[in-house]
């Protein structure tokens, strides 16, 4: 890890849980959004993180976190009985997404206290390298 190392690994880790409350907040938004049974349902993000590896791949470890991709849920989504709904089929059925609620606001928690960290992280980073850049004046 260069001299930067720490910087960029709580970065990254920053950025991976913005991405991962973006989509997280993305799911909640959409979680009652109606279709018709001829089209698909929303389909829920995913954030799929991998980690970083220093130096280039095979160097080094310690490089932080990166979004390896986007996965999405189930298409299918789950179809609901409500007749009056304009969009209802000719049975009475409308299609929504498939989130549970509870595993979007776990993982929402998750996601907050993972940035919280990487940000606390990047507080003491930078309040090192001041200490010793005054050390460098003495």
């Amino acid at each position: 890890m260069g001299m930067f190392g720490a910087l960029d690994a709580a970065s990254s880790g920053v950025a991976l849980g913005r991405t991962w409350m973006d989509a997280i907040s993305d799911n909640v938004a959409n979680i009652n959004t109606v279709r018709s049974t001829r089209q698909a349902a929303f389909q829920a993000r995913y954030v799929l993180a991998q980690s970083a590896e220093s130096g280039g791949p095979g160097v080094g470890t310690g490089g932080g976190v990166s979004v390896a991709g986007v996965a999405l849920g189930s298409a299918q989504g789950r179809l609901v009985y409500s007749p009056d709904h304009p969009l209802a089929d000719a049975k009475g059925y409308i299609r929504l997404p498939d989130i549970d609620l509870g595993e979007q606001m776990t993982d929402m928690i998750m996601a907050q206290r993972g940035y919280q960290a990487n940000a606390a992280n990047l507080d003491r980073i930078r309040a090192s390298y001041q200490a010793a850049l005054q050390m460098g004046k003495s």
